[in-house]
């Protein structure tokens, strides 16, 4: 088993840098401001021969919190309980504080091993750590986890208990079930992306709090759902852009963004309690920009009477018409229902975004859809389909080559994208027809 190491500390110490640091990443948002980090996230990272899990927690208030503050002590409660090792995280520059000592009043009576990591001590001489031996809980390390000083060493110290195991024994097979799904929760700041994803993994892995913004960084999980494993991702709300005025929430929105492009599958999350908003069929134009296959849920949707739930099907159809080719699902994430059908719709628009298409299938179905209606004429000539072959997935690509393709129009594209859909079940994916033209060898 690997051991578990918690990063534990008060706010804007530099956990989240140390985090990066260890998991060779850039997976956590960091900034020069305090409380950033609010869920825990995980990581993998190995030193020399030791592989390990790291956990980034927020900043620790271990007593009298309130609000979010409250929320985030939970989070690193739960991490320090599922920990093998606590690097407690203290910033040289500020000194011993009386927060440091509160947590360090938390953390002894855990009885789990602590190292005390003494962050930001770059260019600072040996005794700057002296006033930390105060802590009673070992030898401070001086480190510097934007540099990389003293990390080395930091994490030999952490680890030396735990014996080192051969890669057979620390890499067991994960993937049951086949390749893991990647799917990315996005949707507009509080219509209940961290409540769906408790929800589906039936504990409180993420602070779901009435206020809009909670969810700050992307966070990963992974999880099994029936024999298949998953990897869900929760994402910052994405609001108008003339709304973002915090430079760490453009930050947000940004590793939204790359979330969506590195998922296969997104879940775009949607609050029946409030209008459909422009701004969701912005966000829905970005999946599809991105070729991301997508399920559409519709939250809060237990809340509604009869006439307010024609209303959202009038919104959605008038506002999301170019998303048909996708599921919809309303569902309830506080009270848990309609979540099997949103999971069983993600496997099917996976399986579709990465079906294999042979060639002549493709090709019969072409000339199927032709037969039933030939493109239009262009001048005194008409386009001539003659094969087509499929170019990539995830989104499916299918590439038609003939004659005078150029000519093709829009409308013709749009009826051949739905022929394929019908032919090859291609639910829940976006789908992109090209036309090559074949070059003429006798043109010179």
């Amino acid at each position: 088993m690997k051991p578990v190491v918690a990063l534990v500390g008060r706010p804007n110490v530099g956990k989240s840098t140390l985090f990066n640091r260890l998991t060779r990443s850039r997976a956590a948002l960091v900034a020069d401001f305090p409380g950033l980090t609010r869920d825990r996230h995980y990581g993998a990272g190995r030193i020399g021969p030791r592989d390990y899990i790291v956990i980034d927690t927020g900043g620790f208030e271990p007593v009298n919190a309130e609000g979010i503050v409250r929320e985030m002590a939970a989070q690193a409660e739960q991490a320090i309980a599922e920990s093998d090792v606590i690097v407690f995280v203290l910033d040289a520059r500020d000194g011993l504080t009386a927060q440091d000592r509160r947590i360090a009043d938390r953390l002894r009576i855990t009885g789990q091993p602590i190292v005390l990591a003494v962050n930001k001590a770059e260019g600072m001489p040996a005794e700057a750590g002296a006033e930390f031996h105060e802590l009673g809980l070992g030898e401070p390390r001086l480190i510097s986890a934007a540099h990389g000083d003293g990390v080395h060493d930091l994490m030999d110290s952490a680890l030396a208990r735990f014996v080192t195991e051969s890669a057979a024994e620390t890499e067991p097979e994960a993937e049951s079930g086949g390749k893991r799904i990647r799917v990315a929760v996005v949707g507009r700041p509080n219509v209940g992306k961290s409540t769906l994803i408790n929800a589906l993994l039936g504990e409180e892995r993420l602070i779901a709090f009435d206020q809009p913004g909670t969810t700050r960084d992307s966070i990963e999980i992974e999880f099994e759902y029936g024999s298949q494993a998953f990897t869900l991702i929760d994402t910052a709300g994405i609001r108008r852009r003339g709304k973002v005025f915090e430079t760490v929430e453009k930050f947000s929105v940004v590793k939204t963004l790359q979330s969506i492009a590195d998922s296969n599958v997104v879940i775009l999350l949607l609050d029946a309690a409030s209008e459909i908003a422009d701004q969701d069929a912005h966000i829905a134009g970005f999946v599809l920009e991105s070729g991301r296959a997508l399920v559409v849920a519709v939250n809060k949707w237990d809340g509604l009477d009869d006439y307010q739930r024609d209303r959202i099907k009038r919104e959605i159809e008038r506002k999301l018409h170019f998303l048909r080719w996708a599921r919809f699902h309303q569902i309830s994430a506080l009270k848990r229902t309609g979540l099997a059908a949103v999971m069983r719709s993600v496997s099917e628009a996976h399986r579709a975004a990465f079906a294999k298409l042979p060639t002549p299938k493709l090709t019969r179905a072409l000339q199927a859809a032709v037969a039933r209606q030939q493109p239009p004429r262009a001048g005194h000539s008409r386009p001539k389909l003659r094969y087509a072959h499929q170019g990539g997935h995830n989104p499916p690509i299918i590439v038609v080559h003939g004659n005078s393709l150029a000519h093709v129009s829009e409308g013709y594209r749009r009826y051949l994208e739905g022929q394929f859909r019908e032919q090859f079940d291609l639910t829940g994916t976006p789908l992109r027809v090209e036309f090559r033209t074949s070059r003429n060898p006798y043109a010179a």
